[in-house]
Protein backbone atom coordinates (compact mmCIF):
# COMPACT_ATOMS: atom_id res chain seq x y z
CA UNK A 1 0.00 0.00 0.00
CA UNK A 2 1.41 3.47 -1.01
CA UNK A 3 1.82 5.71 1.82
CA UNK A 4 3.79 9.55 1.62
CA UNK A 5 7.55 10.13 3.52
CA UNK A 6 6.55 12.81 5.77
CA UNK A 7 8.32 11.60 8.74
CA UNK A 8 11.67 14.30 7.84
CA UNK A 9 9.54 17.53 7.90
CA UNK A 10 9.07 16.59 12.15
CA UNK A 11 12.59 16.63 13.62
CA UNK A 12 13.21 15.07 16.84
CA UNK A 13 14.24 17.36 19.82
CA UNK A 14 17.38 14.81 20.20
CA UNK A 15 18.35 14.39 16.38
CA UNK A 16 21.49 14.29 15.39
CA UNK A 17 21.42 18.13 13.87
CA UNK A 18 20.75 19.27 17.63
CA UNK A 19 23.48 17.47 19.52
CA UNK A 20 26.59 18.96 17.05
CA UNK A 21 28.46 21.31 18.17
CA UNK A 22 27.54 24.86 16.81
CA UNK A 23 30.43 24.86 14.52
CA UNK A 24 29.22 21.94 13.30
CA UNK A 25 25.93 22.51 12.80
CA UNK A 26 26.68 25.19 10.60
CA UNK A 27 29.01 23.27 8.63
CA UNK A 28 26.09 20.96 8.22
CA UNK A 29 24.22 23.59 7.24
CA UNK A 30 26.19 24.65 4.51
CA UNK A 31 27.22 21.22 2.75
CA UNK A 32 26.33 20.18 -0.26
CA UNK A 33 24.05 17.32 0.86
CA UNK A 34 22.05 19.37 2.86
CA UNK A 35 21.62 21.53 -0.21
CA UNK A 36 20.73 18.64 -1.76
CA UNK A 37 18.02 17.93 0.76
CA UNK A 38 16.44 20.86 0.15
CA UNK A 39 16.56 21.52 -3.37
CA UNK A 40 15.60 17.95 -4.54
CA UNK A 41 14.51 15.62 -1.96
CA UNK A 42 12.12 17.57 -0.50
CA UNK A 43 10.39 18.13 -3.60
CA UNK A 44 10.21 14.37 -5.55
CA UNK A 45 6.59 13.72 -6.00
CA UNK A 46 6.23 11.03 -4.38
CA UNK A 47 2.51 10.19 -5.60
CA UNK A 48 3.90 9.76 -9.02
CA UNK A 49 4.98 6.43 -7.82
CA UNK A 50 1.74 5.76 -6.35
CA UNK A 51 0.69 3.49 -9.41
CA UNK A 52 3.80 0.84 -8.47
CA UNK A 53 1.87 -0.06 -5.48
CA UNK A 54 -1.31 -1.77 -4.42
CA UNK A 55 -4.59 -0.39 -3.85
CA UNK A 56 -5.66 -3.08 -0.88
CA UNK A 57 -5.16 -1.97 2.67
CA UNK A 58 -1.28 -3.65 3.08
CA UNK A 59 2.02 -2.95 4.74
CA UNK A 60 3.06 0.79 3.72
CA UNK A 61 5.71 0.96 1.04
CA UNK A 62 9.53 1.82 2.42
CA UNK A 63 9.54 6.02 1.67
CA UNK A 64 9.66 6.57 -1.85
CA UNK A 65 11.53 10.18 -1.75
CA UNK A 66 14.23 8.34 -0.09
CA UNK A 67 14.72 5.13 -2.24
CA UNK A 68 14.71 7.77 -5.68
CA UNK A 69 17.22 10.09 -3.77
CA UNK A 70 19.40 6.90 -2.92
CA UNK A 71 19.44 6.40 -6.77
CA UNK A 72 20.26 9.47 -7.77
CA UNK A 73 23.45 9.75 -5.28
CA UNK A 74 24.82 6.10 -6.41
CA UNK A 75 24.77 7.02 -9.83
CA UNK A 76 26.02 10.25 -8.96
CA UNK A 77 28.85 9.17 -6.81
CA UNK A 78 29.57 6.24 -8.84
CA UNK A 79 28.72 4.35 -5.77
CA UNK A 80 27.96 0.11 -5.95
CA UNK A 81 24.33 -0.86 -4.28
CA UNK A 82 27.24 -2.23 -0.70
CA UNK A 83 28.61 1.03 -0.55
CA UNK A 84 25.06 2.98 -0.85
CA UNK A 85 24.18 1.12 2.27
CA UNK A 86 27.65 1.83 4.09
CA UNK A 87 26.89 5.36 3.04
CA UNK A 88 23.23 5.25 4.42
CA UNK A 89 24.42 3.90 7.89
CA UNK A 90 27.33 5.37 8.56
CA UNK A 91 27.70 8.60 6.91
CA UNK A 92 25.65 11.68 8.69
CA UNK A 93 25.99 14.07 5.58
CA UNK A 94 24.52 10.91 3.16
CA UNK A 95 21.62 10.42 6.40
CA UNK A 96 21.35 14.30 6.32
CA UNK A 97 20.46 14.26 1.92
CA UNK A 98 18.14 11.52 2.60
CA UNK A 99 16.20 13.57 5.47
CA UNK A 100 17.16 11.33 7.98
CA UNK A 101 17.85 12.79 11.32
CA UNK A 102 19.07 9.88 13.62
CA UNK A 103 21.02 6.71 13.37
CA UNK A 104 18.51 4.12 14.38
CA UNK A 105 17.53 2.57 11.44
CA UNK A 106 17.93 2.24 7.61
CA UNK A 107 15.37 3.21 5.96
CA UNK A 108 15.10 0.53 3.52
CA UNK A 109 16.83 -2.68 3.06
CA UNK A 110 18.73 -3.78 -0.40
CA UNK A 111 16.01 -6.22 -1.66
CA UNK A 112 13.48 -3.46 -1.15
CA UNK A 113 15.78 -1.13 -3.06
CA UNK A 114 16.09 -3.75 -5.95
CA UNK A 115 12.60 -4.77 -5.94
CA UNK A 116 11.79 -0.69 -6.40
CA UNK A 117 14.06 -0.64 -9.30
CA UNK A 118 12.65 -3.68 -11.00
CA UNK A 119 9.23 -2.42 -10.34
CA UNK A 120 10.44 0.74 -12.22
CA UNK A 121 11.51 -1.27 -15.02
CA UNK A 122 7.86 -3.05 -15.06
CA UNK A 123 6.25 -0.29 -15.41
CA UNK A 124 8.36 1.09 -18.07
CA UNK A 125 7.96 -1.86 -20.29
CA UNK A 126 3.98 -1.78 -19.57
CA UNK A 127 3.56 1.91 -20.44
CA UNK A 128 6.63 3.37 -21.73
CA UNK A 129 6.74 6.00 -18.89
CA UNK A 130 9.98 6.69 -17.10
CA UNK A 131 9.33 7.67 -13.51
CA UNK A 132 12.34 9.08 -12.82
CA UNK A 133 12.05 10.74 -15.64
CA UNK A 134 9.14 12.65 -14.52
CA UNK A 135 10.80 13.95 -11.34
CA UNK A 136 13.64 15.41 -12.97
CA UNK A 137 11.36 17.31 -15.84
CA UNK A 138 9.38 19.47 -12.94
CA UNK A 139 12.09 19.59 -10.41
CA UNK A 140 14.11 21.44 -13.63
CA UNK A 141 10.81 23.20 -14.51
CA UNK A 142 10.99 24.70 -11.24
CA UNK A 143 15.00 25.63 -11.44
CA UNK A 144 14.72 27.49 -14.52
CA UNK A 145 11.77 29.45 -13.30
CA UNK A 146 12.91 30.21 -9.54
CA UNK A 147 16.32 30.90 -10.92
CA UNK A 148 15.18 32.80 -13.56
CA UNK A 149 17.33 30.84 -16.31
CA UNK A 150 16.86 31.82 -19.93
CA UNK A 151 15.77 28.68 -22.46
CA UNK A 152 15.62 30.35 -25.53
CA UNK A 153 19.13 29.02 -26.38
CA UNK A 154 20.14 25.63 -25.93
CA UNK A 155 22.88 23.08 -26.98
CA UNK A 156 23.03 19.55 -27.68
CA UNK A 157 25.55 16.76 -27.74
CA UNK A 158 25.73 12.73 -27.34
CA UNK A 159 28.25 10.50 -25.85
CA UNK A 160 28.94 6.52 -25.44
CA UNK A 161 27.72 4.65 -22.72
CA UNK A 162 29.53 1.65 -22.55
CA UNK A 163 27.54 -1.72 -20.87
CA UNK A 164 29.23 -3.63 -18.31
CA UNK A 165 29.49 -6.28 -20.01
CA UNK A 166 32.73 -8.39 -21.48
CA UNK A 167 33.85 -8.17 -24.95
CA UNK A 168 32.87 -11.16 -27.02
CA UNK A 169 34.15 -11.78 -29.91
CA UNK A 170 31.32 -13.91 -32.91
CA UNK A 171 32.60 -17.75 -32.20
CA UNK A 172 32.85 -16.62 -28.25
CA UNK A 173 29.61 -15.62 -28.08
CA UNK A 174 28.35 -18.70 -29.83
CA UNK A 175 29.80 -20.82 -27.73
CA UNK A 176 29.30 -18.86 -24.38
CA UNK A 177 25.38 -18.97 -25.41
CA UNK A 178 25.66 -22.65 -25.80
CA UNK A 179 27.26 -23.40 -22.59
CA UNK A 180 24.57 -21.23 -21.04
CA UNK A 181 22.06 -22.94 -22.38
CA UNK A 182 23.53 -26.66 -21.08
CA UNK A 183 23.36 -25.44 -17.85
CA UNK A 184 19.30 -24.65 -17.38
CA UNK A 185 18.49 -28.51 -19.52
CA UNK A 186 17.01 -31.19 -17.25
CA UNK A 187 19.16 -34.22 -16.25
CA UNK A 188 17.61 -36.22 -19.05
CA UNK A 189 18.29 -33.64 -21.76
CA UNK A 190 22.04 -33.32 -20.82
CA UNK A 191 22.41 -36.45 -21.30
CA UNK A 192 21.02 -36.22 -25.19
CA UNK A 193 23.19 -33.65 -25.48
CA UNK A 194 26.22 -34.59 -23.41
CA UNK A 195 28.87 -36.07 -25.75
CA UNK A 196 28.03 -32.99 -28.64
CA UNK A 197 28.84 -30.26 -26.16
CA UNK A 198 31.35 -31.78 -23.83
CA UNK A 199 34.45 -30.05 -25.69
CA UNK A 200 32.70 -26.78 -24.71
CA UNK A 201 31.01 -27.42 -20.89
CA UNK A 202 34.43 -28.93 -19.68
CA UNK A 203 35.76 -25.07 -19.76
CA UNK A 204 34.65 -21.75 -20.09
CA UNK A 205 33.93 -20.13 -23.58
CA UNK A 206 37.01 -17.76 -23.35
CA UNK A 207 39.49 -21.15 -22.57
CA UNK A 208 38.04 -22.92 -25.44
CA UNK A 209 38.67 -19.91 -27.95
CA UNK A 210 42.19 -19.73 -26.73
CA UNK A 211 43.03 -23.02 -27.66
CA UNK A 212 41.84 -22.39 -31.36
CA UNK A 213 44.22 -20.70 -34.28
CA UNK A 214 42.84 -18.53 -36.18
CA UNK A 215 42.85 -20.65 -39.06
CA UNK A 216 40.20 -22.75 -37.66
CA UNK A 217 37.87 -20.22 -36.49
CA UNK A 218 35.59 -20.60 -39.79
CA UNK A 219 35.27 -24.50 -39.48
CA UNK A 220 34.73 -24.29 -35.95
CA UNK A 221 31.84 -22.11 -36.49
CA UNK A 222 30.54 -24.30 -39.21
CA UNK A 223 30.71 -26.97 -36.90
CA UNK A 224 28.80 -24.94 -34.20
CA UNK A 225 25.82 -24.21 -37.01
CA UNK A 226 24.80 -28.02 -36.96
CA UNK A 227 25.06 -27.88 -33.35
CA UNK A 228 22.88 -25.18 -32.75
CA UNK A 229 20.26 -26.36 -35.80
CA UNK A 230 19.93 -29.54 -34.10
CA UNK A 231 19.48 -28.06 -30.65
CA UNK A 232 17.14 -25.74 -32.24
CA UNK A 233 14.85 -28.40 -33.42
CA UNK A 234 15.73 -30.58 -30.30
CA UNK A 235 14.96 -28.53 -27.70
CA UNK A 236 12.34 -25.11 -29.18
CA UNK A 237 9.02 -26.99 -28.02
CA UNK A 238 9.89 -27.66 -24.42
CA UNK A 239 12.16 -24.59 -23.88
CA UNK A 240 10.81 -22.03 -26.38
CA UNK A 241 9.43 -19.98 -23.18
CA UNK A 242 12.56 -20.23 -21.11
CA UNK A 243 14.47 -16.55 -21.50
CA UNK A 244 17.77 -18.41 -21.66
CA UNK A 245 15.87 -20.47 -24.87
CA UNK A 246 14.75 -16.92 -26.51
CA UNK A 247 18.60 -15.83 -26.40
CA UNK A 248 19.74 -18.67 -27.89
CA UNK A 249 16.89 -18.76 -30.51
CA UNK A 250 18.48 -14.87 -31.03
CA UNK A 251 21.56 -15.69 -31.62
CA UNK A 252 20.60 -18.76 -33.79
CA UNK A 253 18.58 -16.65 -36.35
CA UNK A 254 21.25 -14.01 -36.20
CA UNK A 255 24.04 -15.58 -36.98
CA UNK A 256 22.74 -18.81 -39.30
CA UNK A 257 20.05 -19.21 -41.82
CA UNK A 258 18.67 -22.62 -43.72
CA UNK A 259 19.00 -22.68 -47.11
CA UNK A 260 18.05 -25.85 -49.44
CA UNK A 261 17.93 -27.46 -46.41
CA UNK A 262 21.17 -26.78 -45.15
CA UNK A 263 22.50 -24.49 -42.26
CA UNK A 264 25.10 -21.88 -43.05
CA UNK A 265 26.54 -19.46 -41.19
CA UNK A 266 25.94 -15.96 -42.39
CA UNK A 267 28.51 -13.88 -44.00
CA UNK A 268 29.82 -11.44 -41.36
CA UNK A 269 29.54 -8.94 -43.68
CA UNK A 270 25.66 -9.03 -43.36
CA UNK A 271 25.75 -8.47 -39.87
CA UNK A 272 25.11 -5.19 -38.37
CA UNK A 273 25.31 -3.44 -34.80
CA UNK A 274 22.24 -4.63 -33.62
CA UNK A 275 23.14 -8.07 -33.02
CA UNK A 276 23.36 -9.74 -29.60
CA UNK A 277 26.51 -8.39 -27.99
CA UNK A 278 26.36 -10.29 -24.60
CA UNK A 279 23.81 -12.92 -23.26
CA UNK A 280 24.09 -10.01 -19.91
CA UNK A 281 22.93 -7.37 -21.94
CA UNK A 282 20.36 -7.83 -24.47
CA UNK A 283 19.99 -4.05 -25.05
CA UNK A 284 23.35 -3.09 -26.35
CA UNK A 285 24.38 -2.88 -29.59
CA UNK A 286 27.51 -2.18 -31.18
CA UNK A 287 29.45 0.71 -32.57
CA UNK A 288 32.23 1.73 -33.99
CA UNK A 289 33.18 5.51 -33.73
CA UNK A 290 36.51 7.30 -34.77
CA UNK A 291 38.62 3.84 -34.08
CA UNK A 292 37.14 3.04 -31.24
CA UNK A 293 34.81 0.39 -30.86
CA UNK A 294 32.14 0.50 -28.38
CA UNK A 295 29.02 -1.88 -26.94
CA UNK A 296 26.25 -0.18 -25.40
CA UNK A 297 24.25 2.79 -25.54
CA UNK A 298 23.91 6.43 -26.38
CA UNK A 299 23.16 9.35 -24.34
CA UNK A 300 21.99 12.65 -25.92
CA UNK A 301 22.11 15.88 -23.63
CA UNK A 302 20.41 19.14 -23.95
CA UNK A 303 20.85 22.09 -21.77
CA UNK A 304 20.58 26.19 -21.83
CA UNK A 305 23.08 28.32 -23.36
CA UNK A 306 22.14 31.89 -23.02
CA UNK A 307 25.15 34.18 -22.85
CA UNK A 308 23.20 36.12 -20.31
CA UNK A 309 22.22 32.83 -17.93
CA UNK A 310 24.82 32.97 -14.45
CA UNK A 311 24.44 29.02 -15.05
CA UNK A 312 23.49 26.44 -17.14
CA UNK A 313 20.98 23.83 -17.08
CA UNK A 314 20.27 20.30 -18.08
CA UNK A 315 16.84 20.12 -19.78
CA UNK A 316 16.65 17.10 -21.63
CA UNK A 317 18.35 13.82 -21.85
CA UNK A 318 17.38 11.08 -23.47
CA UNK A 319 19.14 6.86 -24.47
CA UNK A 320 19.02 5.27 -27.73
CA UNK A 321 20.83 2.59 -29.14
CA UNK A 322 24.64 3.77 -29.83
CA UNK A 323 23.86 2.97 -33.87
CA UNK A 324 21.26 5.43 -34.01
CA UNK A 325 22.24 8.31 -35.79
CA UNK A 326 21.95 11.40 -33.73
CA UNK A 327 20.00 13.44 -36.01
CA UNK A 328 17.38 10.69 -35.51
CA UNK A 329 17.58 10.95 -31.88
CA UNK A 330 17.03 14.85 -32.42
CA UNK A 331 14.13 14.23 -34.25
CA UNK A 332 12.05 11.95 -31.78
CA UNK A 333 13.00 14.56 -28.89
CA UNK A 334 12.30 18.09 -30.84
CA UNK A 335 8.65 18.08 -29.61
CA UNK A 336 9.38 17.04 -25.86
CA UNK A 337 12.38 20.00 -26.00
CA UNK A 338 9.57 22.67 -27.11
CA UNK A 339 6.85 21.13 -24.30
CA UNK A 340 9.48 21.49 -21.95
CA UNK A 341 10.83 25.53 -22.50
CA UNK A 342 8.35 26.43 -24.93
CA UNK A 343 10.61 29.43 -25.50
CA UNK A 344 12.87 27.40 -27.32
CA UNK A 345 14.15 29.23 -30.75
CA UNK A 346 18.18 28.30 -31.04
CA UNK A 347 19.27 24.69 -30.64
CA UNK A 348 23.47 24.77 -31.37
CA UNK A 349 24.62 21.01 -32.40
CA UNK A 350 27.53 19.55 -34.08
CA UNK A 351 27.18 18.58 -37.75
CA UNK A 352 26.17 15.02 -37.04
CA UNK A 353 22.28 16.11 -35.85
CA UNK A 354 21.15 17.81 -39.60
CA UNK A 355 19.26 15.76 -41.61
CA UNK A 356 16.03 16.76 -44.01
CA UNK A 357 13.42 15.56 -41.57
CA UNK A 358 15.01 17.82 -38.47
CA UNK A 359 15.20 21.09 -41.06
CA UNK A 360 10.96 20.63 -41.17
CA UNK A 361 10.71 19.90 -37.51
CA UNK A 362 12.78 23.02 -36.45
CA UNK A 363 10.89 25.45 -39.15
CA UNK A 364 7.56 23.86 -37.75
CA UNK A 365 8.57 24.56 -34.27
CA UNK A 366 10.40 27.49 -35.35
CA UNK A 367 13.78 27.14 -33.89
CA UNK A 368 17.04 27.84 -35.75
CA UNK A 369 19.39 24.96 -36.14
CA UNK A 370 23.35 26.73 -35.61
CA UNK A 371 25.43 24.12 -36.55
CA UNK A 372 29.61 24.18 -36.19
CA UNK A 373 30.21 21.68 -38.64
CA UNK A 374 28.81 20.34 -42.03
CA UNK A 375 28.54 16.86 -43.12
CA UNK A 376 29.48 16.14 -46.68
CA UNK A 377 31.54 17.23 -48.98
CA UNK A 378 32.15 21.21 -49.18
CA UNK A 379 30.43 22.37 -53.05
CA UNK A 380 33.13 23.76 -55.33
CA UNK A 381 30.36 26.58 -56.20
CA UNK A 382 27.97 27.83 -53.55
CA UNK A 383 24.40 28.54 -55.07
CA UNK A 384 23.01 30.74 -52.01
CA UNK A 385 19.10 30.60 -51.71
CA UNK A 386 16.92 33.52 -49.75
CA UNK A 387 12.84 32.84 -49.24
CA UNK A 388 12.28 36.29 -50.20
CA UNK A 389 8.19 35.22 -49.49
CA UNK A 390 6.30 32.06 -49.12
CA UNK A 391 7.41 29.84 -52.35
CA UNK A 392 9.67 32.32 -54.03
CA UNK A 393 13.39 32.43 -53.35
CA UNK A 394 16.07 34.58 -54.58
CA UNK A 395 18.54 32.45 -55.63
CA UNK A 396 22.30 33.25 -56.49
CA UNK A 397 25.61 32.21 -57.78
CA UNK A 398 29.09 33.88 -57.78
CA UNK A 399 28.14 36.08 -60.84
CA UNK A 400 24.50 36.13 -60.65
CA UNK A 401 20.75 36.71 -58.92
CA UNK A 402 17.62 35.84 -60.05
CA UNK A 403 14.35 34.93 -58.75
CA UNK A 404 12.91 31.11 -58.88
CA UNK A 405 9.84 29.63 -60.77
CA UNK A 406 7.60 26.90 -60.09
CA UNK A 407 8.02 23.57 -61.92
CA UNK A 408 5.26 20.35 -61.05
CA UNK A 409 7.90 18.77 -58.31
CA UNK A 410 10.92 21.19 -57.75
CA UNK A 411 11.39 25.05 -58.15
CA UNK A 412 13.74 26.47 -60.46
CA UNK A 413 16.69 28.87 -61.25
CA UNK A 414 17.16 30.34 -65.23
CA UNK A 415 20.60 31.72 -65.20
CA UNK A 416 22.02 34.04 -67.99
CA UNK A 417 23.91 31.68 -70.34
CA UNK A 418 26.11 34.23 -71.47
CA UNK A 419 27.44 35.03 -68.28
CA UNK A 420 27.41 31.54 -67.05
CA UNK A 421 29.44 30.53 -70.42
CA UNK A 422 32.05 33.42 -69.12
CA UNK A 423 32.42 32.07 -66.10
CA UNK A 424 35.87 30.14 -64.51
CA UNK A 425 33.81 28.36 -62.40
CA UNK A 426 31.22 26.38 -65.13
CA UNK A 427 32.76 23.03 -65.42
CA UNK A 428 31.88 22.55 -61.71
CA UNK A 429 28.56 24.62 -61.18
CA UNK A 430 25.16 22.91 -60.29
CA UNK A 431 23.33 24.67 -62.21
CA UNK A 432 22.79 22.62 -65.93
CA UNK A 433 23.05 24.20 -69.65
CA UNK A 434 20.07 24.47 -71.34
CA UNK A 435 19.49 25.76 -74.81
CA UNK A 436 18.10 29.20 -73.29
CA UNK A 437 19.87 29.51 -69.78
CA UNK A 438 21.66 27.84 -67.22
CA UNK A 439 18.78 25.95 -64.60
CA UNK A 440 19.50 25.02 -61.31
CA UNK A 441 16.83 22.77 -59.96
CA UNK A 442 16.02 22.56 -55.84
CA UNK A 443 12.73 22.02 -53.56
CA UNK A 444 12.50 23.59 -50.05
CA UNK A 445 14.36 21.25 -48.36
CA UNK A 446 17.39 22.24 -50.19
CA UNK A 447 16.65 26.00 -49.14
CA UNK A 448 16.01 24.68 -45.18
CA UNK A 449 19.57 22.63 -45.50
CA UNK A 450 21.35 25.60 -47.21
CA UNK A 451 19.73 27.62 -44.04
CA UNK A 452 21.31 25.31 -41.66
CA UNK A 453 24.67 25.21 -42.93
CA UNK A 454 25.09 28.99 -42.57
CA UNK A 455 23.27 30.05 -39.76
CA UNK A 456 26.17 30.33 -37.66
CA UNK A 457 27.35 33.06 -39.42
CA UNK A 458 24.36 34.95 -39.25
CA UNK A 459 24.87 35.58 -35.02
CA UNK A 460 26.78 37.10 -32.96
CA UNK A 461 30.17 36.47 -32.88
CA UNK A 462 29.82 35.60 -29.18
CA UNK A 463 26.99 32.89 -29.97
CA UNK A 464 29.03 31.40 -32.11
CA UNK A 465 31.21 29.66 -29.58
CA UNK A 466 28.48 28.30 -27.65
CA UNK A 467 28.25 24.21 -28.32
CA UNK A 468 31.77 23.37 -27.54
CA UNK A 469 30.86 23.89 -23.91
CA UNK A 470 28.28 21.02 -23.69
CA UNK A 471 31.32 18.84 -24.12
CA UNK A 472 32.23 19.52 -19.88
CA UNK A 473 28.53 18.55 -19.40
CA UNK A 474 29.59 15.36 -20.99
CA UNK A 475 32.60 15.01 -18.82
CA UNK A 476 30.31 15.56 -15.62
CA UNK A 477 28.61 12.69 -16.93
CA UNK A 478 31.07 9.67 -17.54
CA UNK A 479 32.98 10.78 -14.61
CA UNK A 480 30.94 8.35 -13.25
CA UNK A 481 32.05 5.49 -14.80
CA UNK A 482 34.35 2.62 -14.01
CA UNK A 483 37.88 2.61 -14.62
CA UNK A 484 37.26 1.16 -17.92
CA UNK A 485 35.30 3.71 -18.66
CA UNK A 486 31.50 1.41 -18.96
CA UNK A 487 28.70 2.26 -17.09
CA UNK A 488 28.21 0.08 -13.64
CA UNK A 489 25.20 -1.33 -14.86
CA UNK A 490 23.98 -3.30 -18.19
CA UNK A 491 20.68 -2.94 -19.93
CA UNK A 492 18.54 0.17 -21.87
CA UNK A 493 16.33 0.66 -19.03
CA UNK A 494 18.95 1.29 -16.38
CA UNK A 495 20.95 3.07 -18.74
CA UNK A 496 18.15 5.66 -18.78
CA UNK A 497 18.07 5.37 -14.82
CA UNK A 498 21.77 6.26 -14.85
CA UNK A 499 21.13 9.63 -17.46
CA UNK A 500 18.70 10.84 -15.68
CA UNK A 501 19.96 10.66 -12.13
CA UNK A 502 23.29 12.28 -13.25
CA UNK A 503 21.12 15.05 -14.83
CA UNK A 504 19.26 15.86 -11.77
CA UNK A 505 22.55 15.59 -9.53
CA UNK A 506 24.86 17.85 -12.18
CA UNK A 507 21.75 20.85 -12.11
CA UNK A 508 21.91 20.38 -8.10
CA UNK A 509 25.92 20.74 -8.06
CA UNK A 510 25.37 23.83 -10.51
CA UNK A 511 22.74 25.67 -8.26
CA UNK A 512 25.00 24.58 -5.27
CA UNK A 513 28.44 25.81 -6.34
CA UNK A 514 26.88 29.23 -7.45
CA UNK A 515 25.04 29.90 -3.87
CA UNK A 516 28.61 28.88 -2.67
CA UNK A 517 30.55 31.52 -4.50
CA UNK A 518 27.90 34.04 -2.39
CA UNK A 519 28.72 34.84 0.86
CA UNK A 520 25.40 36.47 1.34
CA UNK A 521 23.44 33.54 1.11
CA UNK A 522 25.58 31.80 3.76
CA UNK A 523 26.10 34.24 6.20
CA UNK A 524 22.32 34.16 6.33
CA UNK A 525 22.20 30.46 6.92
CA UNK A 526 24.42 30.59 9.39
CA UNK A 527 22.06 33.22 11.56
CA UNK A 528 19.01 31.37 10.98
CA UNK A 529 18.26 29.99 14.38
CA UNK A 530 16.12 26.72 13.17
CA UNK A 531 16.58 22.73 12.87
CA UNK A 532 18.36 22.09 9.89
CA UNK A 533 15.28 19.73 8.96
CA UNK A 534 12.65 22.35 9.48
CA UNK A 535 11.16 24.20 6.79
CA UNK A 536 12.84 28.24 5.74
CA UNK A 537 10.46 30.91 6.19
CA UNK A 538 11.78 34.20 5.51
CA UNK A 539 10.73 37.02 3.26
CA UNK A 540 12.73 39.70 3.49
CA UNK A 541 16.31 38.43 2.65
CA UNK A 542 18.05 38.69 -0.72
CA UNK A 543 21.42 37.22 -2.48
CA UNK A 544 22.74 38.63 -5.62
CA UNK A 545 25.16 36.34 -7.55
CA UNK A 546 27.94 38.30 -8.91
CA UNK A 547 27.74 37.27 -12.64
CA UNK A 548 24.10 37.45 -12.71
CA UNK A 549 22.76 41.07 -11.44
CA UNK A 550 19.28 38.78 -10.52
CA UNK A 551 17.98 39.39 -6.99
CA UNK A 552 16.10 36.64 -5.60
CA UNK A 553 14.11 35.90 -2.44
CA UNK A 554 15.86 33.21 -0.21
CA UNK A 555 12.70 31.32 -0.38
CA UNK A 556 13.33 31.09 -4.41
CA UNK A 557 17.20 30.36 -3.80
CA UNK A 558 17.02 27.22 -2.24
CA UNK A 559 13.39 26.35 -4.67
CA UNK A 560 11.42 25.88 -1.56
Amino acid sequence: MFQKNESHRQSSFFGLAEQLPKSKKEKLEKSKEYSFYQLIFRHIDEGLFKVLYSDIASRPNAPVNTLVASIILMYHHGWTCEELFNQIDFNLLTRAALGLDDLDNTPFCPATFFNFQNRLHSYYVETGDNLLEKVFDPLTETQLKKLKIKTDIQRSDSFMAMSNIASYGRTQLLIEVLIRLYRILTEADKNYCKELLQPYTKQTSGQYLYKLDRSDIPKEQEKLAQIYHQLYQAFQPSYGATSVFQIFERVYQEHFEVVSDKILVRDSKTLNGSILQSPDDLDATYRSKNGKHFRGQSVNVTETAHPENALNLITDVAVCSNNTDDSEILNKRIEGMKTKTEDLSELHTDGAYGSAANDEKMESHKITHVQTAVRGRKAEVTIKLEEEKKGVYVVSCPNQQVKSKKTNKRDKACFDLEICNQCDLQISCPAKKQKKHAAYYFKHSDYLQYKRNHNINEISYERRKIRPNIEATVKEFTKAFNHKGKLRVRGQFKAMIFAVAMAIAINHGRIYRKMHQNPTFFSILKNVKQNIFSFLFYKENFIIFPTNPLKLNLNDAILA
